[in-house]
């Protein structure tokens, strides 16, 4: 059986000889104890089989070789997380991160701190969700789907920063919302928005507002960029369910909808989301062509403009060339 202490204000191993002399207070475990007197308070633990539970909390004389850090916390270091294999979870990821080549569980254990079994339990769990990859028997390194989020991450952020400035200025032309929007999953999520008071309509739909693809102006640009077999999937997996009297809830309707895009570049909402409100949208597209987002117009019914398209369009493209897309038009056939 393995022991471990755990130094109660920092929550961080400490090197623990055992036996030692220890005054066991038999309290029940706490997250944190106040640290009065000459003495230390830690968490005990023990290790065996694999499994650690806590065993008692006692307190080490401050006289003794085992020192925790008794400094008061600053206040702009982060809180460790309340769940302690999290805490364990990030160790390991740090440990893995600090190296190119791949590292052995000896040395993954040796550097957290963590005992060989629990460090090869947590790093399997990690491998299955492909966040850690065994490149052979015994070793580990970083996983893809870190990659795939970060570049997920990477490239909404790169969006709404390049998109913002541009966004105000195409708002002072139009007087009325305009609207920054991503895709996930069979929705679109609005991730900026830029209007004022001024525009005469209410902002129903706050930033992290969902909405169908096929109900929005950004939604069926994503649509018209897919297959055909996909959008007849995306129809049977949805239902097409509508939200106004307006709202294109059978294929063939959507599918002459989304041809229509394809050709002009643009798509429209035609109150087909709120009852009193029409949207334009143009896509922005990064440096592969590809769409990862929608510039759209908001406005009430009777005042959505066409005369706004150019700059509408004019102002997509200028957001996707900050991303490093070359100028042309969209191929939505290849």
């Amino acid at each position: 059986m393995a022991y471990m202490a755990f130094c109660g204000r920092s929550n961080k191993p400490v090197d623990l000889p055992w036996p030692t002399s220890i005054s066991v207070t038999g309290l029940p475990i706490a997250p944190r104890w106040p640290t009065s007197g000459p003495f230390v308070p830690v968490k005990f633990l023990s290790e065996e089989d694999g499994r650690t539970k806590a065993i008692s909390q006692g307190k080490i004389a401050s006289r003794s070789s085992t020192r925790c850090d008794m400094t008061k916390p600053h206040s702009d270091i982060p809180a460790t997380p309340v769940i302690q294999v999290i805490e364990r979870m990030f160790a390991l990821i740090d440990v893995l991160a600090s190296r190119t080549d791949p590292i052995s569980l000896k040395e993954i254990s040796e550097k957290t701190g963590l005992h060989p079994s629990t460090t090869h339990r947590i790093l399997n769990d990690l491998a299955v969700g492909r966040f850690v990859d065994r490149p052979a028997a015994g070793s580990y390194r970083l996983g893809m789907r870190l990659l795939e989020l970060g570049n997920l991450v990477k490239g909404r952020l790169s969006v709404r920063d390049a998109a913002l400035a541009p966004m105000r200025e195409l708002h002072k032309i139009t007087q009325q919302p305009v609207n920054l929007s991503l895709r996930q999953g069979d929705e679109i999520v609005y991730i900026e928005r830029a209007f004022s008071e001024r525009s005469g309509m209410q902002v129903v739909r706050a930033i992290g507002g969902r909405a169908p693809l096929h109900l929005t102006s950004t939604g069926k640009l994503f649509l018209a960029a897919e297959e055909p077999q996909r959008v007849r999937s995306y129809a049977t997996r949805t239902g097409l369910a509508g939200h106004t009297r307006n709202s294109i809830t059978q294929l063939p309707l959507l599918e002459r909808e989304l041809s229509m895009a394809r050709q002009q570049g643009v798509a429209r909402d035609n109150e087909e989301l709120e009852l009193g409100v029409k949207c334009i949208a143009a896509g922005i597209y990064d440096d592969q062509n590809k769409l990862i987002a929608g510039l759209s117009i908001s406005a009430p019914a009777d005042r959505l403009d066409d005369s706004w398209l150019p700059k509408l369009q004019s102002t997509a493209n200028e957001i996707s060339s900050a991303l490093g897309r070359h100028t042309g038009v969209p191929d939505f056939t290849s």
